[in-house]
């Protein structure tokens, strides 16, 4: 059975990477949104869930089956999404995997608690063409394997 890509599109910079990348794998590509982002790229599905906390999370964590890819920037979404099996790639092209979750949720835990005690992080910077390039590779090499 082929895998799909889910994409949590919510934010994502690489909707048409994704799409495009599906395509040309001929596999089925799952665009999840809510309703604030309405997506209709050819060569992939949309699927639109109600605004909420997580909703969209939730959906698509419902819908993983395992050797699915998903793409995502959210760490907890990323951690259910593996437990259920997946590949996950985040948009620079890191692929999350057992090795890495705990450390990198670890960092967002202490991130938060620094955000809640009043300190502040550093913004994210500008997406770059080179993250772009390592998100294409990264998952080109899922892909051939």
């Amino acid at each position: 059975m082929k895998p799909t890509i889910l994409i949590d599109a919510d934010g994502c910079p690489v909707v048409d990477l994704t799409v495009r990348a599906a395509r040309e794998a001929g596999l089925d590509c799952l665009i999840v949104c809510d309703t604030s982002h309405v997506f209709d790229k050819p060569g992939a599905q949309t699927w639109i869930v109600s605004k909420g906390a997580d909703s969209v999370d939730f959906a698509l964590v419902n819908r993983v089956q395992p050797g699915d890819i998903v793409v995502t920037q959210d760490y907890g979404l990323a951690a259910m999404c593996l437990s259920r099996g997946a590949r996950v790639l985040r948009q620079d092209g890191l692929e999350y995997t057992v090795d890495n979750m705990d450390a990198l949720l670890m960092a967002r835990h202490m991130a938060k608690n620094i955000r809640r005690s009043g300190g502040r992080l550093h913004g994210n910077t500008r997406r770059t063409e080179r993250e772009d390039q390592q998100f294409a590779r990264a998952l080109r090499a899922i892909l051939a394997e």
